[in-house]
């Protein structure tokens, strides 16, 4: 049972030999150990090599020198099998091997006596003789606090702000000529007949185009844009003449 002065790490070994990361309880960052190579692997790979070569000499000469290779390859076979399982030599070599990761890499980690977590060197608050996460950097956090400021000020500004000076309502325009709606355009999108008002020269009122007298006073409509400066005829709903630029 490998037992870790950091609750988060991982072991990274194999049959060749015994590698550990250690990771920080506050930022994650790991830290890896040394790799070293496990002795039974060594004993393994002669172990195979001499199975190997007893095979051959078996496949040479025969008879008993093939009994006797066999018998070896067959031994080779069962270590083999063995260090797959993780044999108990395999696992005083880990343990061992463990222990000398830590001592390697522990002085990269401080343990913080508020939580009880251990931190790397950049999660330590040297000053405070704590984690950064139970004593915050000073500088660090009074950035952090102005910025956290700074965007609830933007955010209540831009709630107050008026944005769209709009109605939310929804118009339907009918066209005085063919009684559908004309859409939003210049001109009906049924029959194309002019959309948009004539101003009454008697009260002002706003009279829809094509209709010849103001529904307020009676009066009749000039249904001719003419300019009063240069006389010429503009079409219905111009303010301004197309020819000398006079308001109509």
């Amino acid at each position: 049972m490998l037992h870790s002065f950091t609750r988060n790490h991982n072991d990274l070994s194999t049959d060749a030999g015994f590698q550990f990361e250690f990771y920080c309880d506050c930022c994650g960052n790991g830290f890896k150990s040394t790799f070293r190579e496990s002795s039974t692997y060594g004993k393994r790979k002669t172990s195979e090599s001499v199975g190997r070569s007893a095979g051959f000499l078996s496949g040479l000469l025969g008879g008993k020198l093939g009994d006797l290779g066999r018998a070896v390859e067959r031994g080779a076979d069962v270590l083999r099998d063995k260090l797959a399982d993780m044999s108990p030599e395999w696992r005083k070599e880990q343990e061992a091997a463990f222990d000398e990761a830590q001592e390697e890499v522990r002085p990269m980690f401080h343990k913080c006596p508020s939580c009880n977590k251990w931190v790397c060197n950049d999660c330590w608050n040297e000053e405070e003789g704590l984690c950064v996460e139970c004593a915050p950097r000073e500088s660090a956090y009074v950035a952090a606090a102005r910025n956290r400021a700074m965007r609830r000020n933007i955010d209540e500004l831009a709630d107050s702000e008026t944005v769209w000076h709009g109605k939310l309502e929804t118009r339907t325009t009918i066209c005085p000529n063919c009684g559908k709606p004309a859409g939003t355009g210049k001109f009906c999108n049924n029959c194309g007949a002019p959309l948009g008002t004539n101003t009454c020269p008697n009260c002002g009122a706003q009279v829809p185009l094509g209709v010849k007298f103001c529904g307020e006073c009676g009066t009749k409509i000039e249904t001719k844009n003419i300019c009063p400066k240069c006389g010429t005829e503009n079409p219905p709903g111009m303010k301004f003449c197309g020819e000398c630029g006079s308001r109509l």
